[in-house]
């Protein structure tokens, strides 16, 4: 069977944008066991609650909830396990200095196959206050009210 080419995004976090000031992204593959596999191709996933952490030199993804595949039997996954995500050393080595700097974090953005491989989208990522929250969706209602305002206008001169 030909590999499947292009991208297909099967989870995104969308809060994360929002609740975080994203500073840097990567593309990390992911190790997964079969039916995790087919449970993402079936585009189930959620990043809610996800993050990565480096122990040991490695790289690992928790708390992504992956549900259990409906055809599995006694060999399915659980669904919230740590999964390990796989990254150049250097890469590790750059992230791990990153995060021990105060306030940042690495959180994973989105879930997709590329090329038929499952990867990750991870961000090193700062959190964002209340007020910071706020202010961005104030310019983004702004935006679009401007936006708004000039469609009318240029409607009424045609």
């Amino acid at each position: 069977m030909p590999r499947e080419k292009g991208e297909k995004v099967v989870a995104t976090n969308r809060k994360a944008r929002h609740d975080y000031t994203i500073e840097d992204t990567y593309e990390a593959g992911i190790v997964l066991s079969g039916t995790e596999v087919k449970s993402l191709r079936e585009g189930k996933a959620s990043l809610v609650d996800g993050y990565a952490f480096i122990d040991g030199g490695e790289l690992w993804l928790d708390a992504v909830h992956i549900p259990e595949w409906g055809s599995g039997s006694w060999t399915n996954h659980a669904t919230r396990r740590k999964r390990k995500l796989l990254l150049h050393k250097e890469q590790i080595v750059k992230i791990s200095h990153r995060t021990k700097e105060g306030g940042y974090t690495l959180v994973p953005l989105s879930i997709y196959f590329k090329d038929g491989r499952a990867k990750v989208e991870l961000a090193i990522a700062k959190g964002k206050r209340e007020y910071d929250k706020r202010q961005a969706l104030r310019e983004r209602q702004d935006k679009r009210e401007a936006d708004r305002a000039m469609a009318s206008r240029r409607h009424l001169g045609e």
